[in-house]
């Protein structure tokens, strides 16, 4: 017997601040919008303890909890929040048809991808155990807690050298771990974190283990030369290693840069297909915070809703 294919007219992929508020926009629009939260339900903030830089909520709020009212939010405009994991992608033909946990089959008008990214880490124990605790992969997100502290960060690229010297204006002392003897940072920002006197950079060393029970309270490293090895005194530990776009799927169906993610339309959210939307971090490496992911939530709502009605699609 075949199986019955269920029809979507605004299907959105991915379940954080950008995939919540395109919810939030496409169900007041009666757009009937059905969302699969993918394998993090809520995305990256569910990881995060403090925010506090999220305009509206004057003393902070936990990262899950905000989640929890973003996802209240949409379902209170009638969103059809699902679990489930979008496996694989057809986007050649209309309705584009979407795979659902490898084996339901869904078809859609307009397709909102909002599956975000994940930090890419050190793969330690400790790290994992610590993360959100003084363990963090977002120095503008959390640096504010380490206000005249010690703190250490991991990497080597542009990112490691802005937060560094991000932290550097907070923190009384930032130390850098890079496992090379040099930085694949740009020249300027080499230049700024060597000019920056709070910033130490400690070359061929990698990290053993974040020390601490319920908090940050040191770093052991290693020097890769000389086999030396230390404990740093620090109570923040942030990895700046890069982040991976979670856009495999889309490979072959959708343009993207070399590190994955999705290319969109210079001013909008429209990726090459037509009635295929991406917004959040799936498609933003630079700014990468929640304001901002929900500000291209919003865009891509509006979008698909223009497109539905070129298309005559009620």
């Amino acid at each position: 017997m075949s199986e019955e294919i269920e029809h979507i007219k605004c299907l959105i992929i991915g379940s954080g601040p950008a995939g919540y508020t395109a919810a939030i926009y496409a169900g007041r629009a009666d757009m009937h919008p059905v969302m699969y939260q993918g394998l993090q339900p809520g995305g990256q903030l569910t990881i995060t303890t403090d925010v506090e830089n999220y305009p509206g909520y004057p003393d902070g709020i936990q990262g899950p909890e905000m989640m929890e009212d973003f996802k209240k939010q949409a379902e209170r405009f009638g969103t059809d929040v699902r679990f489930g994991l979008a496996t694989s992608v057809d986007f050649s033909q209309k309705p584009h048809k979407v795979e659902i946990d490898g084996k339901k089959h869904v078809t859609a008008d307009t397709i909102i991808i909002s599956t975000g990214a994940s930090a890419k880490w050190l793969g330690l124990e400790s790290e994992q155990r610590l993360n959100g605790f003084g363990v963090s992969a977002c120095a503008v997100c959390d640096g504010f807690f380490y206000k005249g502290q010690d703190v250490a960060i991991v990497g080597a690229g542009d990112t490691a050298a802005e937060e560094a010297s991000y932290l550097a204006k907070l923190c009384r002392k930032v130390t850098m771990i890079v496992r090379r003897g040099e930085m694949r940072a740009s020249k300027a920002m080499q230049h700024r974190v060597m000019n920056t006197p709070n910033i130490e950079i400690l070359w061929h060393t990698e990290t053993m283990e974040v020390l601490g029970e319920k908090g940050v309270e040191g770093v052991k490293v290693i020097n890769t030369e000389t086999n030396e090895e230390k404990v740093l005194d620090v109570t923040g530990f942030f990895v700046a290693i890069g982040h991976k776009p979670n856009t495999d799927i889309f490979k072959g169906q959708l343009d993207m840069d070399e590190t994955g993610y999705l290319k969109i339309q210079l001013g909008s959210t429209k990726t090459k297909v037509e009635g295929v939307f991406a917004c959040g971090d799936a498609a933003d490496k630079i700014y990468r915070q929640a304001v901002t992911a929900a500000g291209t939530g919003c865009m891509a709502a509006l979008d698909a809703e223009r497109y539905l009605a070129d298309q005559g699609i009620h």
